[in-house]
């Protein structure tokens, strides 16, 4: 099946225990390389994280970023320098009896001292039913997201589709034309070699069953028949592929490979008029459906 490899998808998922954000992003790469970004209270859960991406994806580089905010709040401790606010309380009062300052010491002079007062967060107990509930609703929202990355894949892979199928068909046409350019180049050279063949009859004796022979030979070395049927299994195995469930750019571009393999065949043997110009043409197209493979999972 034509996937493209690049993709984006976001999604945040609520419940009573917190907020979830998922974001994925996928671009092209030769093989799967996952990144991976996680609150460090999540970080056991990056095991199965991963191994989510890889049952849904086989090419690709995919960066998965997760983020929590928890709904609950815990409360704060506020403790007391005791040492610090005696010490303050009677420095004071020092500086009251000498005239130096008014009034008493009061609570918002105490808050305004950062020695004086300490406000520290409560760590929050961990609860494993909670933890546990937290994971599933962080796994369910990857797969969320996985399922919306591979929508816009399949999405993007149909575009891909469309111009690879007319770039093979375009192929296919082409070497058409090459067997018949090619079938036309062999008749022509026959007829060549009798018409030169005959010139030197006139002239020596020759055996005629011989000279026959080594003509048909002369003219077999430029038969591509052997090329051009390989060249149709590869576009039908192209075809098949193309329609089969599994991911196939690794396998498109192997094939892709073996074409531009006969099509350089073909340019070596095949004589007649025009081919220089259709190998060349479909030496491009090969070119541009390698160029638009790398974008297939």
């Amino acid at each position: 099946m034509i996937k493209s490899m690049t993709g984006f998808a976001s999604l945040t998922h609520e419940d009573e225990r917190a907020t979830i954000g998922i974001t994925v992003r996928a671009v092209n790469h030769r093989f799967l390389d996952v990144q991976l970004r996680l609150p460090q209270s999540l970080a056991d859960l990056e095991p199965r994280v991963r191994s989510l991406l890889q049952k849904r994806l086989a090419r690709g580089r995919v960066e998965l970023a997760i983020s929590v905010q928890f709904r609950h709040t815990s409360a704060p401790t506020v403790e007391l320098n005791a040492d610090f606010a005696n010490a303050l309380a009677a420095v004071i009062e020092r500086a009251r009896e000498q005239g130096l300052v008014d009034g008493v010491l009061t609570p918002g002079d105490l808050l305004r001292l950062p020695q004086a007062v300490t406000i520290r967060e409560r760590p929050v107990e961990a609860d494993p039913a909670v933890e546990a509930q937290l994971a599933a609703s962080v796994e369910s929202a990857v797969e969320q997201a996985l399922l919306d990355l591979d929508a816009m894949r399949t999405r993007e892979g149909g575009h891909l589709r469309a111009d690879l199928d007319t770039r093979t068909d375009l192929l296919a046409t082409l070497i058409e034309r090459l067997r018949e350019a090619a079938e036309q180049g062999r008749m022509a050279l026959e007829a060549r070699l009798h018409d030169r063949v005959r010139e030197i009859c006139e002239q020596l004796p020759v055996d005629q069953a011989m000279v026959a022979q080594e003509i048909v030979r002369a003219a077999g070395r430029s038969d591509i028949s052997e090329e051009v049927t390989r060249f149709r299994a590869h576009v039908a195995h192209w075809n098949a592929l193309s329609d089969a469930d599994e991911p196939c750019g690794r396998k498109l571009d192997f094939l892709l490979q073996e074409m531009n393999r006969e099509v350089n065949t073909i340019g070596s043997k095949a004589d007649g008029l025009g081919i220089s110009e259709l190998i060349i043409t479909a030496k491009a197209e090969l070119e541009k459906l390698r160029e638009q493979v790398q974008n297939v999972e």
